[in-house]
């Protein structure tokens, strides 16, 4: 049972990051705070790479060109993947775009059965249904719907098919990286990932938004528990997995969506209409469905 408690663990923590990343839309833009999520993190991400690879003095990785394909894809969809969240958590709210973002692990199954073969249940195609029912509800325009509020919804299904892309990625260079040490292949893909984010996007703002990169910079200390926060997630969902089966964890992992809903009302005064609740249940219910077929 010692996964369910890391996985519960990890939930709040990931909110945590997303709030404090959302906090430094303001003064960075939304390419600044997905930096910090990077720059921030990895120096944590090697810290947990380097316990791990001392714990595993057997693993003999393999960075095939394949790997580098795969954590490469990985780093891109998570890098749109993350802007997109912030900038949907900014226009039509902080547990709107959590309950989108769970739209990542149905469209994965889609993405692994056409990409990769990867063959689906009954129960698995009821859960993608019941999730795109959620996801349309939630996205769908009300009579007074505003601009930014329509905005936030594309960019939170965004969010989604690139956080979909990720763990495709991610997945694919874990198995081709060192298929026998899973949380070693795994723990490796993403300290590498995390690199080429903060290389790639940190020469991008560097070059193209240097005040973003001030800004991030002035916000060190929230950019720093940003970073703890994300790293300290990671740690728990890595540990979990390594625990029991990734769908058994993810279903589990869906009590972000209340958690981001009661963050959402007391950090910044969001209430969810009667709507947006159920299609938010529904949602949730469809991944879990998803995760354990």
């Amino acid at each position: 049972m010692l996964w369910i408690v890391l996985t519960i663990a990890a939930a709040p923590l990931q909110v945590a990051r997303n709030a404090l990343q959302r906090g430094l839309m303001t003064q960075a833009g939304p390419w600044g705070a997905t930096l910090v999520r990077f720059l921030f993190g990895l120096p944590f991400a090697l810290l947990i790479f380097a316990v791990v690879a001392v714990l595993t003095p057997l693993a003999d990785p393999t960075p095939t060109a394949r790997f580098w394909w795969a954590v490469s894809a990985g780093a891109l969809g998570q890098v749109l993947a993350t802007a997109a969240l912030l900038v949907a958590m900014r226009r039509s709210g902080f547990a709107v775009a959590t309950f989108m973002q769970q739209a990542s692990l149905p469209l994965a199954a889609l993405m692994g059965l056409v990409v990769f073969g990867d063959r689906l249940s009954v129960q698995a195609w009821l859960g993608v249904a019941l999730t795109t029912v959620g996801l349309v509800a939630l996205s769908w325009p009300g009579r007074a719907a505003a601009r930014g509020a329509l905005i936030g919804s594309a960019m939170g299904l965004a969010s989604g098919a690139a956080f979909a892309v990720a763990l495709n990625g991610y997945r694919q260079a874990g198995l081709a990286l060192e298929p026998d040490y899973p949380i070693y292949a795994a723990t490796a893909a993403v300290c590498v990932a995390q690199a080429l984010q903060t290389l790639g996007l940190g020469a991008y703002l560097a070059a193209a938004r240097p005040q973003a990169l001030a800004a991030v910079a002035r916000a060190w200390r929230s950019s720093l528990g940003a970073g703890f926060f994300g790293a300290a997630a990671s740690a728990c969902w890595f540990s979990a997995l390594a625990l029991a089966p990734a769908g058994m964890v993810r279903a589990v992992g869906v009590i972000e969506a209340p958690i981001a809903a009661a963050a959402g009302r007391r950090l910044f005064q969001e209430r969810l209409s009667l709507r947006q609740a159920l299609a938010g249940a529904a949602t949730a219910a469809g991944v879990i469905l998803t995760a354990l077929g």
